[in-house]
């Protein structure tokens, strides 16, 4: 559900730990889904800076965390993945 994952998006915001990044997301009205090949998440690029990984120097390494409704997530699948990675690469990015 849309609301469940806003929730969780909003915990992530708020967490005094997460530095958040960059944001992509596929699920606003606005976003042309051609340009994913149909693909539909919220990314975030963050970095989780806490006492322990300062301690382990990872604080400032960045990893995305994709958010994805279940439904999109059960037709997800290694072609349509490797399908949106070909239009990725023809695009340059």
């Amino acid at each position: 559900r849309v609301d469940d994952l806003t929730a969780c998006l909003e915990r992530i915001v708020r967490d005094p730990e997460v530095a958040l990044g960059r944001v992509k997301n596929r699920l606003a009205f606005d976003y042309d889904p051609a340009l994913s090949a149909g693909y539909r998440d919220v990314a975030l690029n963050l970095c989780i800076t806490s006492p322990y990984t300062v301690s382990l120097g990872i604080d400032q390494h960045v990893c995305e965390l994709q958010l994805i409704l279940k439904d999109f997530a059960e037709l997800k699948n290694a072609e349509g993945h490797q399908r949106y990675v070909e239009l990725r690469n023809a695009r340059g990015e």
